[in-house]
C-alpha cells in the first residue's frame, strides 16, 4: 500500500502542476494564489483513494473522493469557509486537461489492445458522443426558454 500511496501522491502532484499551469494560461489565476487550492484538492483525492484501499466495501475511489469532497465543503465543517474560498480559485476545466491527457496516453500505450476492439468501436462511440451533446444542447435551449434568458 505504502508503494501505491507513493505513485499517487507523484501522479496527484503531477496533475496539480499542470492544472495549475492550465489555470494560469486558460483562466489567468497566478498559480502561487491557487497552489493552497490544489493542495486541497490533492488531499482530498489522496484521502478518497486511501478510504477505498482501506474499506472493505467494493466502491470505486471516485466515489469517497466526491464523499470527502462534499463533507469539507458542507458549511457546517469548520473550516469550510475557507476550504471553499481557497478551491474556487481553480476552474474545473482546468483540471480536465492533465486527466484527459494521461487517458490519451493510456489509450496510446495500450494500442493494440484499442485497435482489436475494431472499427464498430470507433462509430458506437462517436454516435454516444454526438448524442451526448445533442441531448445536452437541446435540454439547455429547453431550460434557458423556460427561464427566459433566451
Amino acid at each position: 500500500m505504502m508503494k501505491s500511496m507513493q505513485e499517487w501522491i507523484v501522479l496527484l502532484v503531477i496533475f496539480g502542476i499542470v492544472s495549475l499551469l492550465g489555470n494560469w494560461v486558460g483562466y489567468g489565476t497566478f498559480p502561487v494564489g491557487a497552489i493552497p487550492g490544489m493542495v486541497i484538492l490533492i488531499l482530498v483525492s489522496l484521502v478518497g483513494m486511501i478510504m477505498q484501499k482501506l474499506i472493505p466495501i467494493d466502491i470505486p475511489s471516485i466515489a469517497y473522493v466526491a464523499i470527502v469532497g462534499v463533507l469539507i465543503s458542507m458549511p457546517w465543517m469548520p473550516g469550510s469557509e475557507q476550504i471553499v474560498a481557497m478551491t474556487s480559485s481553480i476552474n474545473l476545466l482546468a483540471l480536465t486537461t492533465p486527466i484527459l491527457a494521461y487517458a490519451g496516453i493510456a489509450i496510446g500505450r495500450s494500442w493494440t489492445d484499442f485497435v482489436k476492439l475494431g472499427w464498430r468501436t470507433i462509430v458506437v462511440a462517436s454516435f454516444v458522443m454526438i448524442g451526448t451533446f445533442l441531448g445536452s444542447a437541446i435540454i439547455a435551449e429547453v431550460v434557458l426558454r423556460m427561464q427566459g434568458i433566451i
